[in-house]
């Protein structure tokens, strides 16, 4: 038997409010607004707006009758998805053994052309705690023109369907929140629900406390951390500066240097200069080697680029300028950029000016992952100790850690918290809710005393810039700098820098003392 086999066989906890579906029911709390942009999202949104918070109570049963769903993963893998498709499966022939889970095939563009397959028990106890997303597939298209939400529709109401659940991001949901709307404005009885997912955990508000995935990659991430930091204490002569994944906020970073004591951690919501973050490591690099330490473990945020002020400001104007333009080269850049972002730019190596013109990603944006922040930070510390005539020795080693923490077995934690976030979907929509995500909080507690809750997917969003045009969307949640697990960052940091206080979590554990391995991120029980 091998560990996929040894997996399948662990059957995740449930919450004590979804321990006997047959009297579940809903309860209604406060209406809700939206983060930003109210009156805008209200004329846009004008039957999902404003819904009021579910909470498991007596006031809404769900229905007991067959249901017919549809489910999709949309953008990339994040680990527990199958969980999440088997928790909606479990829940549906629990209520009624002749409901039916249908799955559409590469993402949204399987509901647009209507590719599905309907999902049986046989196929899905073979990925019953497995990671990825191939039972199914996934894929990054948008639904967002008038003929697209048509085809939705159309295939909403040819396979009769009573639900579509999506599984994605913060622009996934924001997609489902326009399909429920536009379902209900043509007549079309689909619940759509939203299920959240990230490895970034940027997906997250007062009461979405994590997304799914996050748990497994930045375990994941720690793991491999953990083992470059016990290289470098025993080689003693590679500093290794490591991009972790986080486009948008610094959430994976934060969390893995709680969990592996870097002596640097750059934290992007902390907005410093470029000349001040090579200024910060190039002191770093001389004391140590005054301390005859001349290795270190330095992480670096995916989207730390976009933080820095002045590359902000350059990205921008980039963005502007490509919003309507497929290409242009540094030369073409450099003249028509306005005085301050031409600084910065002719200021960056040729190698980056040519990544930050590279094609943008589907939002319009540039294409952070693309952009060798960690090489572009190597680069400046380099020009600096040549500045300062330092004679000390130095050598390193960049590393990208990506792809690795999206798709292996999911920790114990993220396998729960996705079966159950499963038959919260299928509750929603057996209750007859359309436009909420499916939530769980009190996720630090154990799983039989979390909470059931249904979010109003408007009440996260905003407007926001994107290809030139303002468009609604789910506002990212980025790192707190007065939260509780920043602070804790904050306080030891110093000491992190010339002790070597490093830790070494080793890999996922999913057998043993469940202090380790349930326990969730630091980020979550701290905050």
């Amino acid at each position: 038997m091998n560990l996929a086999e040894e997996r399948q066989k662990y059957q995740p906890q449930l919450p004590k409010a979804l321990q006997n579906l047959a009297s579940f029911s809903f309860e209604k709390g406060e209406a809700t607004s939206s983060l930003k942009d109210p009156k805008k999202l209200k004329e846009l949104f004008k039957h999902t707006f404003g819904q009021p918070y579910l909470k498991s109570g007596t006031k809404h049963p769900v229905d007991k009758c067959a249901l017919k769903i549809g489910v999709v993963f949309s953008g990339g893998q994040a680990s527990g998805g199958h969980n999440v498709i088997i928790g909606l499966f479990d829940a549906l022939t629990k209520l009624d053994p002749q409901s039916e889970l249908i799955g559409f095939l590469g993402g949204p563009s399987g509901i647009i052309d209507c590719k599905t397959k309907i999902l049986k028990k046989e196929e899905l106890d073979s990925f019953r705690n497995q990671g990825g997303f191939d039972l199914i597939g996934s894929g990054r298209t948008k639904i967002e023109t008038d003929e697209q939400f048509e085809n939705a529709l159309e295939t909403a109401k040819k396979l009769q369907l009573d639900g579509l659940v999506i599984i994605g991001g913060d622009d996934s949901n924001t997609n489902a929140a326009l399909l429920a709307e536009h379902f209900i404005e043509k007549g079309c009885q689909t619940k759509v629900i939203g299920v959240p997912k990230t490895i970034d955990g940027d997906l997250k508000s007062d009461l979405i406390e994590t997304s799914f995935g996050f748990d497994t990659a930045t375990k994941t991430y720690s793991e491999m951390i953990g083992n470059i930091e016990r290289d470098a204490l025993s080689a003693k002569k590679y500093y290794h500066f490591i991009k972790l994944m986080g486009r948008s906020a610094s959430h994976i970073a934060l969390e893995c240097a709680l969990q592996t004591h870097p002596n640097c951690a750059l934290i992007g919501e902390e907005k410093q200069t470029l000349e001040t973050i090579t200024t910060e490591l190039t002191d770093l690099i001389i004391k140590r080697a005054e301390m005859k330490k001349n290795y270190g473990v330095i992480l670096i945020p995916e989207g730390l680029i976009e933080f820095i002020p002045e590359m902000k400001t350059l990205i921008q104007e980039l963005n502007a300028l490509l919003a309507h333009k497929e290409s242009m080269t540094p030369d073409e850049a450099t003249k028509t950029l306005k005085d301050e972002a031409q600084k910065t730019f002719t200021y960056l190596p040729q190698k980056i000016q040519e990544q930050l013109l590279l094609g943008r990603d589907p939002h319009g944006n540039v294409s952070v992952s693309q952009i060798n922040t960690e090489e572009l930070l190597l680069i400046k510390v380099k020009e600096e100790l040549k500045k300062r005539d330092f004679q000390g020795k130095f050598f390193a080693v960049t590393h990208f850690f990506g792809y690795e923490g999206r798709a292996g077995f999911p920790s114990n934690f993220d396998a729960t918290y996705c079966y159950a976030l499963g038959h919260v979907a299928t509750l929603l929509i057996a209750a007859g809710f359309t436009g909420y995500m499916s939530c769980l909080r009190h996720l630090k507690e154990s799983p039989d005393k979390w909470e059931v809750l249904g979010i109003p997917i408007t009440s996260l969003m905003n407007y926001e810039t994107r290809k030139g045009k303002e468009v609604p969307v789910i506002k990212k949640a980025l790192v707190d700098l007065d939260s509780k697990s920043f602070q804790s960052f904050k306080n030891h940091r110093d000491s992190w820098k010339f002790e070597d206080d490093y830790c070494s979590p080793g890999p996922v554990q999913f057998a043993g003392d469940p202090e380790i391995t349930d326990q969730p991120t630091l980020t979550l029980i701290l905050d």
